[in-house]
């Protein structure tokens, strides 16, 4: 297998020294305990990446509420990135998409029983999250996207690794996606290289493997997406559902405000004759123009067979648009994504590894308080 080729601009390499001596400077100040990271009595488990970019962070996100929720009380909180508010905030099922982001929104309307928040300062939200009755109180912090957020120290990171985008071949910003040296895996306890095609060969982990070059206090998995029922955006308005094969002839209009949207396009290339493409910058908000845009699209199609196809997090946004007419809406509809481990012993060993960290963890508590 050839790895997949990592674009880079060489002409920015000068600017890439200077970014990764600000990266490296700040780390060693965290390192030698200069600048300060807090610990709290409540099992942190941070999730987050090396680049930017998606990795897959919210399905796996989901997975771990998935895992977690039958046994513990969870929290999420995350950022809430590109939001116009400002500090603290608990996300509602009703609340703006403006105001707290489209991933922590997506997460609380999926699951409403688990508390999610936002804030920019996360040593402040947990300290918040903690004064919370006891009875009502989380059992466990999911940390979306902390890996660089080193005023806190997690009880457990996981990096995720983007299998289309090896960080062992890439390069610094601006001239490369990484946001700090690949040296930052160090701080991981498990290491997730997500999007892998699920018919990996062992020569494909053999190379990952290599190329990551882990310590062996450190859980390497590999985990891929499965794609779900295609749902309507608006059920008031269609509530036929659609299994990918009922696409093979209609013509699809392949919408999203995602960074990484090309495992999407390459299943759909095999699922439908007809697939069209309109892509936008990662949580864009859309405008009246760029609907206008799209709109335009679907009528140089002269068939009434078609739909217009968007992600889980794009409908998040799409759904708080005034600018939607019925007939879009009636044909708006979004592909939901789960991820899967690539052996089912892999899943076994995580899953069993996150639910002994928390176990261990509030028993080792509950001693403390004693």
């Amino acid at each position: 297998m050839d790895l997949p080729p990592v674009e880079t601009r060489r002409s920015l390499q000068p600017l890439s020294w200077l970014y990764g001596m600000g990266v490296n400077f700040r780390n060693t100040l965290f390192d030698r305990n200069i600048l300060k990271q807090r610990k709290f009595d409540i099992p942190v488990i941070c999730v987050g990446n090396l680049t930017v970019g998606g990795t897959g962070k919210t399905p796996h996100i989901e997975y771990l509420i998935r895992l977690l929720s039958p046994g513990y009380k969870v929290a999420v909180l995350s950022r809430g990135y590109k939001r116009r508010s400002k500090g603290f905030l608990i996300v509602d099922t009703h609340s703006k998409v403006d105001d707290v982001g489209d991933e922590p929104l997506q997460i609380k309307q999926k699951f409403p029983e688990v508390l999610v928040v936002v804030d920019k300062n996360r040593v402040n939200a947990i300290g918040k999250i903690l004064s919370i009755e006891k009875e009502e109180r989380p059992d466990v912090i999911l940390l979306d996207d902390g890996f660089q957020h080193r005023h806190v120290q997690p009880s457990l990171s996981i990096l995720l690794v983007d299998s289309n985008r090896p960080v062992f071949e890439d390069q610094l910003l601006p001239a490369g996606s990484l946001r700090e040296p690949l040296k930052g895996k160090e701080r991981a306890s498990m290491v997730l290289v997500t999007k892998c095609n699920p018919d990996m060969q062992p020569i494909d982990f053999r190379i990952y493997t290599n190329g990551l070059n882990l310590y062996p206090f450190q859980d390497l998995y590999f985990t891929s997406l499965n794609y779900g029922l295609v749902k309507p955006v608006f059920p008031d308005v269609q509530q036929e559902r659609l299994v990918l094969d009922d696409l093979r002839k209609k013509h699809v209009f392949l919408v999203t405000g995602i960074a990484s949207p090309q495992p999407l396009v390459d299943k759909l290339e095999h699922k439908t004759y007809n697939l069209y493409t309109k892509f936008f910058p990662d949580h864009h908000s859309f405008t009246e123009e760029d609907i206008d845009a799209v709109r335009a699209l679907i009528q140089s199609v002269d068939d009434d067979d078609r739909i217009i196809l968007t992600t889980e997090k794009d409908a998040v946004r799409l759904r708080a648009l005034p600018y939607l007419d019925e007939e879009m809406k009636k044909i708006l509809y979004y592909i939901p994504v789960r991820i899967t481990f690539i052996e089912e012993k892999e899943k076994e060993s995580f899953n069993n590894k996150i639910i002994e960290h928390v176990r261990k963890y509030q028993t080792n508590s509950h001693i403390s308080e004693k």
